[in-house]
């Protein structure tokens, strides 16, 4: 359904995306060029990108001749592309933004021309050493408090300062201290801080699918699964809001972006929703919540998912599986969550005339899915997430030409490059200024120290630090990218719930989990404060409607952490299929514990029931899950005698469009 042939009371809610992203995320906040700079900036983005590609063709470069040129790339379009203060709308570069540029290109070549011998220094670094590696460090704690947030930064700047003065902090977090020429050095020439690990995966996996997005956008992939997902569902009980689920939950494992995807499918989805009388509020909720559960939804995931591979040393693909039933389960949740809103107020969907024909967009276009399932089947070879990457891109290009309205120009693939580029210099900077983070807590020691006085704080509980870490993974979730936001936990909070025997994979995937629902967390729920600018609804009571909505996503990663069958840890054919289906169930109870109808709108005390229902259900243990089954059908039984009388009642919403 293209957005030309909307009925007009739609095309007047068609708002403007660009305007939205810029407001909600600041990797939007950038300088719009018009002259000789556009070229000058595309230029640089797609050296960046043939770079990257060449490196994953014929080899990556040794360690530091990898990671410095990612970081020097990023750092010099940021400081030509990003203001001072996001709201300069000028346009204009400054002075001292050519020079921030030009010494962003110093500090990356002097990595390069020393190399030999800063390898080989073992740690006797030069004072010319110190003074490039402080304005290295200044340039990256800038350029991402100007695209990532001050958040990180000022997170950094703590860790930089608890490294020098380590004597003076109180008790387990004492240390010696370093000199300065210590941490300086340390964080721009070694391979442990800003070079570290968090770079080196985004300097290679991560870039290469952030290409890949880019170009599957070329080919319009995200207008089509939206089109495949409402002719779908679009005409069943609440069917815009179905449609909303399954698009973003499709598009999100691609972009990545809480926001982004928000904005993309919810230019489309939202309108529809409110034509069929969703509340506003819930409208713009179910989108941001869908596409935030985006970057939990297996093949490809969010780029943490590839950070995870080096902080876990699992590979990809059993990181994917092991995410697969919770990020079902999250959207079970919604999906019931929708369904009950619906069915509660009456609303039908969409009259099958306004709907894409999904059958003939099946078999017109159904080869865009294909560098998806390819990326799939060379992971399943053993193929490398970076090589999985570039051979999804020469498919998208080749399956491109299937059809004249898909075929990509030659400018089409400079233009995917660049835009590959431009989304990846935020992630470049979040993994560097995470590695600052990183590379501290490994020179001090703290991440073991860190562990133990969690677990010392919440007396050995795993709940009461379960509950401690969840809280930090959102508080930091709402200023830290999801990338970043990952890093850190994965150093300092993870280790504590391993040594409280949760299994690895499970505590790594707990903390992903968390600090990606943060986008939809009050009160700084950026996904819902984007879905309301194109709703039109109040921002904070779309927050806690996205919190309603994705109430589950509270309790999932609590269960797996203590119940790892449902990620896939010491589990069978059986027990797993037995825990899908149970948990399934219990999503449906707690989701009518939390909308306030099950088959019937419901009394208090049989919300309660519901909701300890729910969670019986979705614990895999047969004694828990029969009770949660008996308490169900015990609500079945005493709501079935009302469905009459409310159903009589409920009302009609004839549709608009």
């Amino acid at each position: 359904m293209d957005k030309e042939n909307k009925p007009n009371n739609l095309q007047e809610e068609i708002i403007d995306q660009e305007e939205l992203m810029a407001k909600y995320d600041r990797e939007y906040s950038y300088r719009r060029f018009t002259n000789n700079w556009k070229k000058v900036i595309t230029f640089i983005a797609i050296v960046w990108a043939l770079f990257q590609l060449y490196t994953a063709a014929f080899g990556v470069f040794p360690s530091t001749l990898q990671r410095a040129p990612h970081v020097g790339f990023a750092l010099m379009l940021t400081y030509l592309l990003y203001p001072f203060n996001r709201n300069d709308k000028s346009n204009r570069i400054p002075f001292y933004d050519y020079i921030l540029a030009f010494l962003s290109v110093v500090v990356t070549s002097y990595h390069i021309i020393h190399y030999q011998r800063l390898m080989h220094s073992a740690g006797a670094y030069t004072s010319t050493d110190m003074y490039i590696s402080i304005i290295a460090i200044l340039l990256v704690l800038e350029a991402t408090r100007r695209v990532v947030g001050p958040v990180i930064v000022a997170l950094a700047s703590f860790f930089l300062i608890y490294a020098y003065f380590g004597k003076l902090f109180p008790g387990f977090l004492a240390h010696r201290g370093y000199s300065i020429h210590r941490i300086a050095t340390y964080g721009w020439l070694s391979t442990e801080s800003i070079l570290g690990i968090p770079t080196s995966v985004s300097a290679t996996f991560i870039f290469l699918f952030l290409v890949f997005a880019a170009f599957l956008k070329k080919t319009k992939i995200g207008d089509w699964l939206t089109d495949l997902a409402l002719g779908i569902t679009g005409g069943a009980t609440g069917g815009p809001a179905k449609a909303a689920v399954v698009a973003s939950a499709s598009q999100g494992t691609v972009t990545g972006s809480s926001v982004a995807n928000t904005v993309g499918t919810g230019s489309i989805t939202i309108p529809l929703m409110k034509s069929v009388g969703y509340r506003k509020e819930f409208a713009a909720a179910v989108e941001a919540a869908a596409s935030t559960g985006g970057q939990l939804m297996p093949p490809i995931m969010g780029a943490a998912a590839f950070i995870m591979v080096e902080f876990t040393n699992f590979p990809y693909l059993t990181i994917a599986a092991s995410a697969a039933i919770p990020a079902l389960l999250y959207f079970t949740g919604i999906f019931v969550m929708v369904h009950l809103e619906a069915t509660k107020s009456g609303l039908r969907g969409l009259d099958r005339s306004q709907l894409p024909d999904w059958i003939r967009l099946l078999k017109q276009k159904w080869f865009l899915a294909l560098p998806i399932f390819g990326i799939v089947y060379f992971l399943v070879k053993g193929q490398t997430p970076m090589k999985a990457a570039f051979y999804g891109i020469l498919m998208t290009i080749a399956v491109s030409y299937i059809r004249p309205d898909t075929r990509m120009s030659f400018r089409d693939i400079l233009e995917a490059l660049e835009n590959g580029a431009r989304s990846a210099i935020g992630v470049a900077l979040a993994c560097a200024t995470a590695g600052i983070i990183v590379g501290i807590v490994t020179l001090s020691g703290l991440g073991i120290k860190f562990a133990n006085g969690i677990i010392q704080i919440s007396g050995g509980n795993l709940y009461v630090t379960m509950l401690f870490t969840m809280i930090a993974s959102i508080i930091l979730g709402m200023g830290v990218p999801t990338s970043a936001n990952y890093i850190i936990q994965a150093t300092v909070a993870a280790p504590a719930l391993v040594t409280l025997g949760v299994p690895l994979i499970a505590a790594h995937l707990f903390v992903f989990y968390f600090g990606i629902i943060a986008d939809i967390t009050p009160p700084v729920a950026l996904a819902a404060f984007a879905g309301s600018g194109i709703a039109g609804s109040n921002p904070f009571k779309t927050g806690f409607e996205s919190f309603k909505i994705a109430f589950a996503a509270y309790i999932i990663p609590f269960i797996f952490a203590t119940s790892p069958v449902l990620v896939l840890v010491n589990a069978t054919f059986t027990t797993v299929l037995v825990a899908v289906i149970t948990a399934i169930i219990g999503m449906i109870a707690i989701g009518g514990a939390i909308s306030g109808f099950f088959v019937a709108n419901c009394r208090a005390w049989e919300r309660i029931v519901l909701f300890i229902a729910g969670l019986f259900l979705v614990h895999p243990e047969k004694i828990s899950n029969l009770v949660g089954l008996i308490l169900m059908i015990l609500i079945y039984f005493i709501q079935r005698p009302r469905i009459p009388r409310h159903l009589k009642g409920r009302k009609k919403v004839k549709v608009t469009t």
